[in-house]
């Protein structure tokens, strides 16, 4: 509907007691749109709507320009006219809004619709016994029993003519090494290698399709050239042309994978070959109409045989690379389901690692994939282990010996107090630094003396703890006699305000000798 329609719709529903969202909604416009035309009374309305009809456009003085494209090419995008317009003219200043409006209007204006460019299919027929097979990849994501959700990627293998299918799974990223190792599993499913194999343009396995002559990555072009395989890669963007194995990835994630709880990956894989042998293998095919597992029986003795199975020390060390893998503010790394530590501060200076697993088992890790190696551990076949290297650990001895060598040098007798420390620490290794702290405020607040006997009275007594010492400490000071501070006092070196005052400062007081009170003490008790 026009503008004019538009606005009388608008206010005939709001009258029906439509809300602006409900009339926004029905009309499929903007709540903007529909609060625009209501400010506006009806002769607003008009001159505004005749305003337009005649106002000239930012994009008329190109009009012709356009429709000769749209003529030419019906199916060309608003976002590629306006591409070609910059292209023609550098200084022009539109928006794309305002072009994908303006072809929209020229369009309908010129009845110029947009040609969707179509694809014709054919069906071709059956692909002979063991001339092809298909491979591809797919992920999926998980939730565990805990509700936890967990990102899964597999490998799919098809062969085209029995529909035959092989996967395997992984709780990471693919490298190289794991699609070689993948293949030779497929092998041996197999029991053979099929004429071809269609791959779609993974970086794992081509770097370019250089006009034909492929590039393959090093390790797979050594990988492909000792099995002696014959490849053949999609163009880019061409999913369709191996529609077999999308067809097989499609049917893993929506019959095996959906709704299916993931408790580990040696239980998941173990699931999805069982679910081959039950499920993926075994129901009748819907195009063939056959069983894949009935047809791969005539099919295997087409395949070509394995000479031998490449050992995987063999792909371990010819075929090996380096993955990534995030470092832990912890400073550990995730590997198969266990965590390896990697020098304490690894977190803070970089972020990311590569690792890599040598001949002999080991773990290797390292900040570059041909920098020195930051740790080696022997890797775990268990679940949810850490494994650490005691050399990546904090030493928590350092900070506490040297404390306690601080505090011992605060007493007269080093070496007994550093003795009675350590026996402190021995009893109370958990709580050593609250207790070094527990003596050191003693130390601050009493005399040396004090502590020196302290020290000797706990060590007589075995009082082995700071509470002990401080106890101690405050007992002798409690038994401290009060010493006589008169003869301290100088009254020739203290100078009085007035000089009236100097025969008071002279003045001394009479003191009875204790006798006398021992004495009125006896009479009394007689």
């Amino acid at each position: 509907m026009d503008k004019w329609e538009m606005y009388m719709e608008i206010h005939q529903l709001l009258k029906q007691g439509f809300s602006k969202v409900k009339i926004a909604e029905k009309l499929g416009i903007s709540r903007i749109t529909v609060y625009r035309y209501l400010k506006r009374n009806p002769e607003t309305m008009a001159k505004w709507i005749e305003n337009i009809k005649t106002r000239k456009r930012k994009l008329d003085p190109y009009k012709e320009l356009i429709l000769t494209w749209l003529r030419e090419h019906p199916d060309m995008s608003a976002a590629q006219v306006l591409d070609w317009l910059l292209e023609k003219y550098p200084g022009i200043e539109i928006a794309e809004s305002t072009v994908r409006l303006y072809v929209r209007e020229l369009r309908k204006a010129y009845d110029i619709p947009k040609e969707a460019s179509l694809r014709d299919y054919e069906s071709l027929p059956e692909l002979p016994m063991g001339s092809q097979m298909q491979v591809d990849f797919g992920q999926t994501e998980q939730l565990t029993p805990t509700g936890k959700k967990v990102k899964l990627r597999f490998i799919a293998f098809v062969l085209s003519h029995s529909r035959y299918k092989y996967k395997e799974w992984l709780d990471r990223p693919f490298t190289t090494r794991d699609v070689i190792r993948a293949h030779e599993n497929a092998f041996y499913y197999f029991s053979g290698v099929p004429d071809e194999i269609v791959y779609d343009q993974d970086a794992l396995i081509l770097v370019s399709e250089n006009g034909g002559d492929l590039v393959l990555t090093r390790e797979f072009q050594s990988y492909k050239e000792e099995r002696n395989l014959v490849l053949w890669m999609c163009r880019k963007a061409d999913p369709e042309s191996k529609g077999k194995i999308e067809n097989v990835v499609k049917y893993i994630k929506h019959n095996f994978a959906r709704h299916r709880l993931y408790h580990g990956l040696e239980s998941w894989n173990e699931a999805g070959w069982n679910w081959l042998e039950r499920t993926g293998n075994y129901k009748m095919h819907h195009t063939t109409k056959k069983r894949p597992v009935e047809v791969f029986t005539l099919e295997k003795s087409h395949l070509r045989p394995i000479s031998s199975t490449i050992e995987n020390a063999n792909i371990n060390g010819n075929y090996s690379s380096s993955i990534t893998r995030s470092v832990r503010k912890d400073n550990i790394i995730w590997y198969k389901s266990n965590r390896y530590t990697v020098p304490l501060g690894t977190f803070n200076k970089i972020k990311q690692v590569y690792i890599e697993v040598a001949d002999d088992g080991h773990l290797m890790v390292r900040e570059t994939k041909s920098g020195p190696i930051l740790a080696k551990h022997k890797i775990d076949s268990g679940k949810g282990n850490l494994i650490q290297d005691r050399k990546h650990t904090r030493d928590r001895t350092k900070g506490i010996d040297t404390y306690i060598e601080t505090v011992a040098s605060t007493f007269s007798n080093p070496t007994k107090a550093r003795e009675y420390l350590q026996e402190i620490r021995k009893v109370r290794p958990r709580y050593i630094r609250d207790q070094l702290q527990m003596v050191s405020k003693q130390i601050k607040a009493h005399e040396q003396s004090i502590l020196d006997q302290a020290l000797d009275e706990c060590l007589n007594r075995q009082l082995i703890s700071a509470t002990d010492f401080i106890d101690m400490v405050q007992y002798l000071n409690r038994q401290r006699p009060v010493t006589d501070t008169d003869d301290t006092l100088n009254s020739a070196n203290i100078k009085p305000i007035h000089p009236w005052s100097e025969s008071i400062l002279q003045t001394e007081t009479h003191k009875r000798d204790i006798n006398e009170y021992l004495s009125v003490l006896e009479g009394e008790m007689r």
